[in-house]
């Protein structure tokens, strides 16, 4: 009976499929996959890269096309995330904090562009702005171009990354209710004074995590922004688009330079991700 109450412990001490059989295969089965499918590809961008040594590197990245899409990128990036924090705190506070009519559906248009291919959403946008689209005769007429310009990068990184922030922001703020924006507020405080004090340091770890992703997002774009650039060497090309055309023109070492830069932004991500989640665990326990 004992001897039955102890083989009973160590089942149930032992976790789900954690059987020498199983565990072991399984864990050889995903650390090959990942090898294959991650490690792979990183280790080609990066031996290609490096291939004709460190100076060839500078010098590949030294080109003035490539700059200019460094460039781009980051100042899409600039714009793009704290646009997007703003509408994404904004959303949160409308859908946690507030009871109305049309509120799922607000929810759902805002999980848009996580269904909706970004190649569709830089198509749309052409429809609705292009030179025959609807606005696009008016906007002509004034003088403004959007379309393979810079706004239409900016709107096109905008749509696609807009949920970002705010699906971060949306559980969060719906679990904490409004007590503490109602006691603050009875207590005489404005209502900036209670986002600053009370709110925004309730939700900043998840506003710092949804920046990042955020970020990682609008410096990777390609489809959309693909279709709305115009793809015009030195004028409109993201870094993205850099890597195709270098690639296109035969300029492998230079394509995959340029892509190298993108895989340090990835890296640093999951860099920042990982040091975020480490602070607010430490910050909550």
């Amino acid at each position: 009976m004992a001897r039955e109450q102890h083989h009973g412990a160590g089942r149930a001490s032992r976790p789900v499929g954690g059987h020498p059989a199983f565990k072991g295969p399984l864990i050889a089965l995903v650390c090959l996959v990942t090898a294959l499918m991650v490690g792979g590809p990183l280790a080609v961008i990066f031996t290609n890269a490096f291939s004709g040594g460190f100076s060839a590197y500078v010098g590949k990245l030294a080109d003035p096309a490539t700059l200019h899409a460094i460039f781009l990128t980051v100042l899409v990036a600039l714009v793009v995330v704290p646009v997007n924090i703003a509408f994404g705190i904004a959303a949160a506070w409308a859908v946690g904090k507030f009871d109305f009519p049309g509120r799922s559906l607000l929810i759902a248009l805002i999980d848009v562009p996580y269904s909706v291919s970004p190649i569709v959403a830089g198509v749309a946008y052409l429809f609705v702005y292009g030179a025959q689209g609807l606005f696009g005769p008016m906007l002509e007429a004034a003088g403004i171009k959007i379309m393979f310009a810079l706004p239409a990068i900016f709107l096109a990184s905008m749509f696609v990354t807009a949920p970002y922030v705010a699906r971060e922001l949306i559980p969060l703020m719906q679990a904490q209710g409004t007590d503490e924006e109602e006691a603050a507020l009875s207590l005489g405080a404005s209502g900036l004074r209670t986002f600053l004090t009370v709110t925004l340091p309730n939700i900043r770890w998840a506003l710092i995590y949804g920046a990042i992703l955020c970020n990682a997002r609008v410096m990777g774009e390609f489809g959309a922004v693909s279709v709305v650039s115009g793809n015009i060497r030195g004028v409109t090309n993201t870094l993205p688009l850099q890597v195709e055309l270098l690639y296109h023109d035969y300029n492998v070492a230079g394509a995959f330079a340029a892509a190298s830069v993108l895989t340090f932004i990835g890296v640093a991500t999951i860099i920042a991700r990982g040091i975020v989640e480490r602070l607010q665990r430490k910050a909550e326990g």
